[in-house]
């Protein structure tokens, strides 16, 4: 005989459900902010619109990220934040009201994008609000050079070497913090190519093409399928940009932004000045480089300013 007992459902109801509690947010649905409707997250009455659920999960992750940094920023007087591919800024206007109407920081935000009609908008919204120290401009990341003291970088979903000309003017700059959620990481992918490896036996190159065909058959489970090639030179990429940080004095780390079901682009590389250079990092990045035979283009853009600081020339930021 088999005997079945099944709790009733008024037991069910008095279980304990600690772990159902309503999770707590820096800016809380309920509570209206203006820039979250007008950018179409919430209602008027403060209810997060259904299909901007993530996106308003997504905000209160970056500002989680920000509040654990907040003992870097110096309250005595005007921190200087630059807002790289700021796009339709919904981070950036959250950034700008968490930190100067919630915890009274003395900010200035400068959002900068390609999009003119985008930046036009996101203005225009910050005029209203009285955000008068937010400002939106029309330019590229390589060429902006409008700042010179700068405490913090944010670049969210700058694509592909975007992202590398943001962490390379944030170094330059000597910025305390770095907040940097890469997107479409394409250049290391066309990089990773195998090599013929048809010299002498007996020369220096040819031991290194047969240790290039070596590595390259070692990796063949993943680099001869083109999806998982885009994603291993993705992870490649932001690996090594972490690792230049931790070479010029930053302590790194690479955390998940927000659920991977919410977005395939959920990494985020948190970089806080430590002024201890790194000289581990510089000798991984040199192995790495070598064993795969790529050049990525932050590596180039920090030797670029490294040899013109050497010859005594004038490097524009």
């Amino acid at each position: 005989m088999t005997v079945k007992r099944r709790k009733r459902k008024c037991e069910v109801c008095a279980a304990d459900r600690s772990h159902d509690r309503k999770k707590r947010y820096i800016l809380e649905e309920g509570v209206p902010v203006p820039f979250l409707r007008d950018l179409g997250v919430m209602t008027e009455e403060g209810k997060i619109v259904r299909t901007k659920t993530d996106k308003f999960r997504q905000i209160n992750r970056f500002l989680e990220f920000i509040e654990d940094i907040l003992p870097k920023l110096d309250r005595g007087r005007e921190l200087q934040i630059i807002d790289f591919g700021c796009g339709k800024s919904y981070l950036t206007f959250a950034m700008y009201h968490y930190l100067h109407n919630l915890k009274r920081y003395d900010i200035r935000i400068t959002g900068l994008d390609l999009k003119e009609e985008v930046i036009r908008h996101c203005q225009k919204l910050a005029d209203e609000y009285g955000y008068e120290k937010l400002k939106f401009l029309v330019g590229d990341i390589a060429d902006y050079d409008g700042a010179g003291k700068v405490d913090m970088v944010v670049t969210l979903h700058a694509c592909d070497t975007a992202t590398d000309y943001a962490l390379a003017k944030a170094a330059g700059w000597g910025a305390e913090v770095i907040l940097s959620v890469p997107c479409c990481q394409h250049e290391l992918n066309a990089q990773l190519q195998p090599e013929s490896g048809k010299t002498q036996p007996c020369s220096r190159e040819s031991q290194s093409d047969r240790r290039q065909a070596a590595a390259w058959e070692t990796l063949a489970p993943v680099l001869e399928y083109g999806l998982l090639k885009e994603r291993f030179a993705a992870l490649v990429t932001d690996g090594l940009r972490a690792k230049y940080l931790e070479s010029l004095g930053y302590e790194t780390q690479v955390l998940e932004f927000i659920d991977m079901e919410h977005t395939p682009k959920n990494i985020l590389i948190r970089a806080v000045k430590s002024n201890k250079r790194n000289e581990k990092s510089s000798i991984e990045i040199d192995k790495c480089k070598e064993f795969l035979r790529v050049d990525p283009a932050l590596g180039r853009l920090l030797a670029d300013k490294a040899d013109k600081s050497n010859k005594g020339e004038t490097i524009t930021e």
